[in-house]
């Protein structure tokens, strides 16, 4: 279970796997990935009329490499993690963060975006966690690990 020290440390390393492949996907599609030009627009998700999903073995994840038992609110679209248009937690970042770019091809992102949920609902299956798609600020706002 992911509730003992073993079984969290195994999701967290297990999630860190998926982030490996995404990344090898993203290097053998180079061509259909697009340049992110780290503007920051799609970190603030109101104004670039775009919903970021994320699921819980991400929430996990990112609350145990950042060391915390909640996030920060959520309570104006923008990521709390975007710091002077950068992202402060970009090598921890969610999938959704990983695969988008905005002159990505959309076809390619969306393929990839289903295969990595597809290993990512897996994970919930094993783990015992109950799988859910939530959009980042209802994740960010309501989720406690504990």
């Amino acid at each position: 279970m992911v509730g003992e020290p073993e079984g969290h440390r195994r999701l967290v390393e297990d999630v860190a796997s998926i982030y490996e492949w995404i990344a090898e996907q993203l290097r053998r599609q180079s061509g259909r990935v697009g340049r992110c030009n780290a503007c920051g627009a799609c970190c603030d998700f109101p104004s670039y009329g775009h919903r970021l999903f994320v699921t819980p073995p991400e929430l996990i994840y990112l609350a145990a490499r950042l060391d915390v038992s909640r996030f920060p609110p959520m309570p104006g679209g923008r990521c709390p993690y975007q710091q002077d248009n950068r992202c402060s937690i970009h090598e921890h970042r969610f999938a959704g963060c990983r695969i988008f770019h905005c002159r990505g091809d959309s076809s390619f992102q969306g393929e990839l975006s289903e295969a990595a949920l597809k290993r990512l609902k897996t994970l919930c299956e094993e783990f015992g966690i109950p799988y859910r798609y939530l959009d980042l600020p209802a994740a960010m706002n309501t989720f406690e690990l504990g």
